[in-house]
């Protein structure tokens, strides 16, 4: 019974998230600045003049393990995506204190950007509003998304992952309201090698 609810659950989050539509391969990819876990500012135009791309994922929080087994697999290949140059960011709608929750779940050493009013989010066409219902059902299940978030907009991201070139246009999209489906490190390399 509780994994034909979480079943029901995990199809409710994605009918609601299917009505974004992020952005497309090839499309120039929009212009961003944050203040990192680590304090440090992280500003877009700045990281292409120095990497050869942009690895920009959108995470819903620490309470997700499909978020964390993600963020975990991109930590355990950060040697190979930096290798390719690559830099990698992570954009969450979580409080900077749950952001230290997700590195200690993760081990995370990439910037991590909570994006508290949700400009890097809106600018990549990944946000949508968690209606009352979902809400209730998420709480059932422990989840308080106010307090994970600090506010009560209730929003979350689609899980996407953008790779930006160095030219400032996205070379690769991995955009699927289903949360539980993200890209391979494999996929994320193969992109970057054909920059």
């Amino acid at each position: 019974m509780k994994k034909l609810l979480l079943i029901l659950f995990s199809l409710v989050l994605i009918l609601q998230a299917s009505a974004q539509t992020g952005l497309q391969k090839g499309s120039p990819a929009p212009s961003f600045t944050g203040i990192d876990n680590n304090g440090k500012t992280v500003n877009l135009k700045a990281l292409l003049k120095t990497h050869k791309a942009v690895v920009l994922f959108f995470y819903r929080g620490q309470w997700c393990p499909y978020c964390n087994k993600y963020i975990k697999r991109l930590q355990d290949s950060l040697q190979l995506l930096t290798r390719a140059q690559a830099y990698v960011v992570g954009v969450t709608p979580e409080t900077p204190k749950n952001v230290v929750k997700t590195v200690e779940k993760t081990q995370a050493s990439f910037s991590i950007i909570p994006d508290k009013e949700y400009t890097i989010m809106k600018l990549y066409k990944v946000n949508y509003t968690v209606d009352e219902k979902m809400m209730g059902k998420l709480k059932g299940y422990g989840i308080d998304l106010e307090k994970n978030n600090g506010n009560t907009d209730h929003v979350l991201p689609v899980p996407a992952t953008y790779i930006i070139g160095k030219n400032g246009k996205l070379i690769y999209v991995h955009f699927d309201s289903d949360y539980t489906k993200r890209p391979s490190v494999i996929e994320l390399l193969e992109a970057i090698k054909g920059v």
